[in-house]
């Protein structure tokens, strides 16, 4: 066959653009730069070419997500492959290219992270078609970006003399400014885009000359691996047993296979709130603002806000992110340290370093929209046809009231519908589930009652997401 077999990198957490990513809904499921995520346009990006459905490597915990955004778009995605821990790229594209062999012995495999944006599709086709020879022949080749300036948050890739497709030099690290400023200038280095074009075979066999053991693990983990619908959930114990390492530390400083391509496309790896910065539509002044702002004096701000008013004054260079629980307010010059923020909270084990006020299940959301000593109001949406787990609760009681919608309901052994204005009561302890039999959204307001509040209080019983017992969501 030997047609692109595109991969899409979905394992990201996207800490630097928090408060907007979180851990369990990072960047690349969000629609940072129009009415896309950062997901749906990579997946989109595609069309035109000469491709396979894509291979997506994901996070086990973002699955829904990233089935649920393909099937919006009509992308459905040849193989989902499930990480049960994070191991870098080098065994995420080992993997993927283990499953793509089993298809075509020949396939060449177009690696793209999920959370880059690239403005210029057209021209991002044309440069894999250029590049396709080359890594037909054996090539593994990588796309520079053309440096539009001193950047130092990125990897550079020096670049041999030549013209197109062109052998590597060397791979330098984040340089300081002044020797990023000497390598915009010399006009031989490129930002590292992370964009890969390769045989599937050839970068298994130069990934096995440094780390055999990563390369059989990780045919061991695709072999083992089990399917659980649309899903592959590669085995744990071999996946687990892979160092981590990327890519570029694995295989491209090592091999002498590596070539680079140099393009202009529009890119950015929508790495940092700057990043997002430069990319969004600006006004006369430099601000780019979402949302609904009121920016009075301000020059080069960047303004996000979900649905309160952000009123600026007097602001230049500032970054304002306003999140339903949590609001950002920094220097542009420091918002590669939002990191720093997100592990604080991590270490202080807050809430507000992994989820959002609203949380995305495969059944639908819920929005926690007030709590207290002894109660929490939950506003729930379940999609046409979706259930909850059958659970039970130790130590809390609920009152459901439909807001829209229809409801059935089981609670012990009653089964009745709810409709508008309709409400109920769950007991503590009663063994109960939720589901929309209708056409339309069910939506209902939550009111849950007692001595502990926690996701974690849930006994499951039955689950059609095929969900462990013991996991901790509704």
């Amino acid at each position: 066959m030997n047609s692109i077999t595109p991969v899409i990198l979905s394992g990201g957490s996207g800490t630097r653009l928090w408060p907007l990513s979180r851990e369990a809904h990072p960047k690349q499921f969000l629609p940072v730069i129009g009415a896309h995520s950062l997901l749906q346009a990579t997946a989109l990006r595609l069309r035109g070419l000469s491709a396979q459905a894509p291979i997506v490597v994901a996070n086990e915990s973002h699955r829904f997500l990233v089935a649920e955004q393909l099937q919006a778009i009509g992308v459905p995605a040849g193989a989902l492959l499930l990480e049960p821990v994070g191991r870098n790229t080098a065994p995420a594209i080992a993997a993927a290219a283990f499953q793509a062999l089993a298809a075509d012995a020949e396939a060449v495999l177009l690696v793209m992270p999920s959370d880059h944006a690239i403005t210029d599709v057209d021209g991002f086709q044309a440069a894999v078609v250029q590049a396709l020879p080359a890594a037909q022949g054996g090539a593994i080749v990588t796309f520079g970006i053309v440096p539009e300036a001193p950047e130092t948050g990125f990897g550079y890739i020096k670049a041999k003399a030549g013209e197109g497709v062109r052998g590597i030099e060397r791979f330098v690290e984040k340089p300081d400014t002044a020797t990023a400023e000497a390598y915009v200038a010399s006009g031989d280095y490129f930002w590292n885009s992370g964009m890969f074009l390769f045989k599937a075979r050839v970068y298994l066999d130069e990934l096995a000359k440094t780390h055999p053991l990563m390369v059989e693990l990780a045919e061991t983990a695709v072999a083992k691996a089990q399917r659980d619908a649309d899903f592959i959930r590669l085995d744990k114990d071999a996946f687990s047993a892979m160092a981590s390492d990327s890519i570029d530390y694995a295989v491209m400083e090592k091999t002498d296979a590596g070539f680079v391509l140099p393009i202009r496309v529009g890119w950015s790896d929508v790495g940092s709130w700057q990043a997002l910065w430069q990319v969004a539509e600006q006004d006369g002044n430099g601000n780019a603002h979402h949302g609904d702002v009121l920016a009075l004096d301000c020059r080069n701000t960047l303004a996000m806000g979900e649905k309160r008013l952000l009123a600026l004054l007097g602001l230049d260079d500032i970054v304002v992110v306003d999140t339903d629980d949590a609001v950002l307010v920094a220097h542009k010059d420091r918002v590669q340290e939002v990191k720093d923020i997100v592990a604080r909270l991590k270490a202080e084990q807050r809430p507000q370093a992994t989820w959002h006020r609203k949380v995305f299940r495969p059944w639908g959301n819920y929005d926690s929209v007030d709590a207290g000593a002894r109660f929490q109001v939950k506003r729930i949406v379940v999609k046409p046809g979706a259930a909850l787990s059958l659970q039970m609760h130790h130590h809390r009681a609920e009152h459901w009231i439909v807001v829209s919608g229809t409801a059935r309901v089981t609670c012990d052994d009653k089964v009745f519908m709810l409709s508008e204005n309709q409400s109920t009561y769950i007991p503590l302890g009663s063994v109960h589930r939720l589901e929309n039999p209708g056409n339309i959204p069910l939506e209902l307001i939550e009111v849950q009652s007692g001595g502990y509040l926690g996701e974690d209080d849930i006994v499951r019983f039955e689950d059609v997401y095929g969900r462990s017992p013991d996991a901790k969501s509704p």
